[in-house]
C-alpha cells in the first residue's frame, strides 16, 4: 500500500484542539446555566410570558446538545459557567425581576456564534433572536418601573451631585465644619422637597394632559344609537387622521361588530395601560423625595462622623463617587446598555460639577482671606 493510499481522505474533519475543547466546554456550560435561567424566571411568570421564557429554555437546550454531539466524551468534562452566567442565575432565582431580563438581553445579544466556525447559522440566529424576545420581556418590566423608578434614580442622582457640590463648594471656601454641616442639610431638605414637589406637578400633568387627550371610554355607548347610513362616528376617524373613505369603512365595520362587553373592556385595558405608563403622581413624588434624600445625605456622613477639612471633603467624594457608580451602573443593566460605561458616565458628571464648585470656593475662600 502506497503512502498516499494509508493517509486519511482530504476531506476528514480535523480533529479538535485543547482550545476548541476548551472553547467548546464553556458554551456548553452557559448554555445550560442559561435554560436554567429561563426556567427560573418561568417559575416566577404565569400565561404567556411563562410559555414564552419556557420556549427560550427548550431553544437553549438545542444548542445545548449541538456542543454535547460535538464534545464526544468530552462532555462529561464541563466546567462551571461563565461569571456573567452565574449571575444571571443567581438574580433569576432570588428576584426574578426586570433586571436579570435586561442582563439576559445584554448576554444574547453578545453571542459569539456568529464569529464561530463550529456554531451553526442556526444558532447564531436563534441567539439573535433571543435577543429580541427578551428585549420584549424586559420592555413589560421598564413599563411598570418607567414612573416611580425613573424618579428613584434621577431623585438619588441628583441628591448626591448637588450635595457634594454644595457641601464640595463650602467646605473649599474655609468655612467652619459645624457650618459646612448646616448647609449641607438644608441643601438635602430643600432639595428633597423641591424634587418631590417637582416630580408630583410633572406626573400629575401629565396624566391630565393623557386623560385629555385620551378617548372617553364611555363613548362607545353611544353606537347602539347611531344612524349607520349618517353616523358622525366617521368624524371621529377622521379627526385622528383617516381620509374620508378610510373613516367611513371604518366606521361601518365598527358599528357590525359592536358588542357592548368588549368595548367597555377595551376602553378599560387601554387607559390602564396608559396610567402605568407614566406612574402615580403621589408615588413619583414620594420615592423621588426619598431618594434624593438618600443620595444627599452621603456627602454629609463625614461631617456627621466629625471629620473636617480636606479628610472630609475627600471622604464625601469618594463615598458618592461609589454610589454615583452603582447607579449608573444600575441604568445602564436596565437600558441594556454596557454597565461600565453608564458607570463612568455618571461618575465623570457627578464629579465635574463637584469641581467647579470646588474651584469656586477655592477662589472665594482666597478673596475672604
Amino acid at each position: 500500500m502506497t503512502e498516499h493510499d494509508s493517509s486519511a481522505p482530504s476531506d476528514a474533519p480535523a480533529a479538535p484542539t485543547s482550545a476548541d475543547l476548551r472553547r467548546w466546554r464553556g458554551y456548553l456550560a452557559d448554555e445550560r446555566a442559561e435554560a436554567a435561567v429561563y426556567r427560573d424566571l418561568a417559575a416566577r411568570r404565569t400565561g404567556e410570558e411563562r410559555a414564552i421564557l419556557l420556549a427560550l429554555a427548550e431553544a437553549e437546550a438545542r444548542h445545548e446538545a449541538h456542543w454535547v454531539a460535538l464534545l464526544g466524551e468530552h462532555a462529561d468534562r464541563v466546567p462551571a459557567a461563565s461569571v456573567r452566567t452565574r449571575i444571571l442565575s443567581f438574580f433569576a432565582r432570588r428576584f426574578g425581576s426586570v433586571f436579570v431580563l435586561a442582563l439576559a438581553q445584554r448576554a444574547e445579544s453578545r453571542s459569539p456564534y456568529e464569529t464561530d466556525a463550529h456554531a451553526t447559522a442556526a444558532m447564531a440566529a436563534d441567539e439573535r433572536i433571543h435577543g429580541e424576545v427578551v428585549r420584549g420581556l424586559a420592555a413589560r418590566g421598564r413599563q411598570r418601573l418607567s414612573g416611580t423608578f425613573r424618579a428613584a434614580v434621577f431623585g438619588a442622582n441628583d441628591g448626591l451631585v448637588s450635595n457634594l457640590a454644595l457641601v464640595m463648594g463650602i467646605g473649599a471656601a474655609g468655612l467652619g465644619p459645624g457650618t459646612v454641616l448646616l448647609t449641607g442639610l438644608a441643601g438635602l431638605l430643600a432639595g428633597a422637597l423641591s424634587m418631590g414637589a417637582g416630580e408630583y406637578v410633572s406626573v400629575r400633568s401629565q396624566r391630565e394632559l393623557l386623560d385629555a387627550s385620551t378617548p372617553d371610554p364611555e363613548a362607545h355607548t353611544a353606537l347602539p344609537n347611531l344612524d349607520v347610513d349618517a353616523n358622525e362616528l366617521a368624524l371621529v376617524y377622521r379627526a385622528r387622521g383617516m381620509d374620508e373613505t378610510e373613516a367611513i369603512e371604518h366606521a361601518r365595520g365598527v358599528l357590525a361588530d359592536y358588542d357592548p362587553a368588549v368595548a367597555a373592556a377595551r376602553a378599560a385595558e387601554a387607559e390602564a395601560e396608559q396610567h402605568v405608563a407614566i406612574g402615580s403622581a403621589w408615588g413619583a413624588a414620594l420615592s423621588s423625595f426619598a431618594f434624593f434624600a438618600s443620595g444627599a445625605i452621603i456627602p454629609v456622613i463625614p461631617y456627621l462622623l466629625g471629620l473636617e477639612g480636606l479628610a472630609a471633603i475627600v471622604t464625601a467624594a469618594v463615598l458618592v463617587g461609589i454610589a454615583l457608580l452603582i447607579t449608573g451602573a444600575i441604568v445602564g443593566v436596565l437600558s441594556g446598555a454596557s454597565p461600565l460605561k453608564r458607570a463612568l458616565r455618571q461618575l465623570a458628571i457627578g464629579y465635574g460639577a463637584a469641581a467647579a464648585t470646588y474651584l469656586l470656593g477655592l477662589a472665594f475662600g482666597t478673596t475672604l482671606a
